[in-house]
């Protein structure tokens, strides 16, 4: 062998064993660690890449979006350098095949096919335009608070957990419905009742028998069958065949009622925590209403069913598994049976007006259901026939004066009404801002009698609220109107229950059908 040849070898001797070294030297999971990726369930000591550095896994969890090793302190620590030479650089590819899926007056679904990545992708930004309508994890997405008949241009982006943003996908322009005048239908103040099925005292009533007085029966419950968590629904009418019991629904319709199937109840409690779940929830959903012919659904999820993770604060771009499912399931159902179908919800004051004041996503000791609802209506606003908050079984709320009020009275009424006619901060964020419903999606709900709930309200108190909602017409209270003519539109009255109210000799809707019908 020659000195040159010689001397090379040596060269390459050396730095075969510098390199030697050098790994021998740096940890072997900071070669090894992938990047951060949302529902992965991570143990501790596990590490992970993300932003150019690597992290050490502090305690175990699942990840969900919102929740990068930046974000979350208690959950990650840096540990190093991801060892990458800056980190992940690589964009992942465009989303690609970008259509619309379904569209309202002032609303598109949009639908897509995956992006690919070298890591992986954490999320997808939408854009109406060049502005950000939202993100979101899956692989669809509504944009909502559009104007109708009008175009709009869409595209869509794919993000990676280093913050690396693809090209932008195909563009699609969509033009919304023309407005129909919206609203809960027909311009006639609504009675809506809940009938039982079950017996709690109040007696039973076959639907056919149902007062006249009644526009809207709610049958209540469905329930979740095998856990909250199965996201499957079950429901077998009370002291009924099947066959009885569809032929009573049938007659209702005949009537020109609508009969609508109401969900959860204060023992049935629901929570969509999985993408599982949520299917389940649909087609479980789905198979029912189509079985005995309801015309729609009410969502009133009590309890523990709603509630935010910490960190999701935003209404406009909620985060939590149980807020996001529930809007996907929701939304499904309705686009399987289309414009007709009548979607209806009733929160407790808790989830809606409390949030004025207190919302659940901003942790440092707020109860993470206060305000929970709010995300759900404001996503879902477009499709939402009425909303009827249960103005009873409720504590001291603070309304838009910035006043408490005390429920089983006219200005609770007027106030708990005006918070959603108006809009309001969420937990006093201007930049978080729940905009008002339409006259024509508000209802309140009131026990019809005082064996039917806390927070019972005499004839004279709340056709006192009613008259200064609709008409302006001042009683004299401590609640000033912001808008002081009122609200023409506003839809009527919700109330438990339609078995206690027969109880009660119909003091409910015979007194309050006749006023009504007098309103302008």
């Amino acid at each position: 062998m020659n000195r040159d040849n010689r001397n090379r070898l040596m060269k390459k001797w050396a730095v075969a064993l510098l390199l030697a070294l050098v790994v021998s030297i740096l940890p072997f999971q900071g070669w090894a660690a992938s990047a951060w990726a949302p529902n992965v369930a991570y143990k501790t000591g596990d590490q992970v890449t993300y932003g150019g550095k690597l992290y050490e896994c502090l305690q175990s969890h699942t990840s969900i979006a919102g929740w990068e090793p930046p974000n979350v302190p208690a959950l990650w620590k840096v540990i190093g350098s991801d060892g990458g030479g800056g980190g992940d650089t690589q964009a992942p590819t465009a989303p690609g095949n970008l259509t619309y899926s379904g569209k309202t007056e002032t609303s598109v679904s949009l639908t897509w096919t995956a992006a690919a990545d070298n890591v992986g992708v954490i999320g997808y930004e939408v854009y109406r335009g060049s502005t950000l309508a939202g993100t979101t994890t899956g692989t669809a997405y509504t944009v909502t608070g559009l104007a109708a008949n009008t175009s709009y241009t869409f595209t869509v982006k794919a993000k990676d957990a280093a913050g690396n943003v693809s090209a932008a996908s195909n563009a699609i322009t969509v033009t919304t419905n023309p407005s129909s005048g919206g609203g809960g239908g027909g311009g006639n103040k609504l009675i809506v009742g809940y009938w039982h099925n079950f017996d709690n005292g109040s007696g039973f009533i076959r639907l056919r028998d149902v007062s006249p007085d009644f526009d809207v029966i709610n049958v209540s419950f469905a329930e979740p069958v095998g856990g909250a968590t199965t996201g499957t629904i079950g429901f077998t009418p009370y002291n009924y065949t099947d066959a009885d019991f569809k032929a009573d629904v049938a007659y209702l319709k005949s009537k020109g009622k609508k009969v609508v199937i109401s969900i959860g109840g204060a023992n049935g409690q629901v929570q969509l925590t999985t993408a599982q779940a949520r299917d389940n929830f649909v087609n479980s959903m789905t198979s029912i209403i189509e079985k005995y012919g309801f015309d729609g659904m009410d969502i009133d999820f009590e309890g523990h069913s709603l509630y935010l993770n910490q960190g999701d604060t935003n209404i406009n771009n909620p985060t939590t598994p149980v807020i996001t499912n529930l809007i996907s399931a929701i939304r499904t159902i309705h686009n399987r049976f289309g414009n007709s179908f009548v979607l209806t919800m009733a929160p407790e004051t808790f989830f809606v007006q409390v949030g004025y004041t207190h919302y659940g996503g901003n942790g440092n000791g707020v109860d993470n259901r206060a305000g929970a609802y709010l995300p759900v209506i404001h996503k879902l606003r477009d499709i939402l026939d009425w909303l009827q908050v249960q103005h009873y079984n409720s504590g001291p709320v603070i309304a838009l004066d910035n006043q408490y009020y005390n429920m089983g009275n006219a200005d609770f009424h007027v106030a708990m009404a005006e918070m959603v006619l108006q809009g309001f901060p969420v937990a006093g964020n201007a930049n978080n801002f729940f905009p008002p419903l339409k006259p024509e999606q508000v209802l309140i709900g009131l026990p019809a009698s005082v064996n039917a709930g806390n927070g019972y309200t005499s004839t004279q108190e709340v056709q006192k609220a009613v008259n200064y909602l609709v008409k302006g017409q001042s009683y004299g209270g401590a609640y000033k109107l912001r808008n002081a003519s009122g609200y023409p539109g506003f839809k009527g009255l919700m109330t438990w229950s339609i078995n206690w109210d027969r109880f009660n000799n119909f003091e409910f809707s015979k007194n309050h059908r006749v006023f009504l019908d007098q309103l302008p």
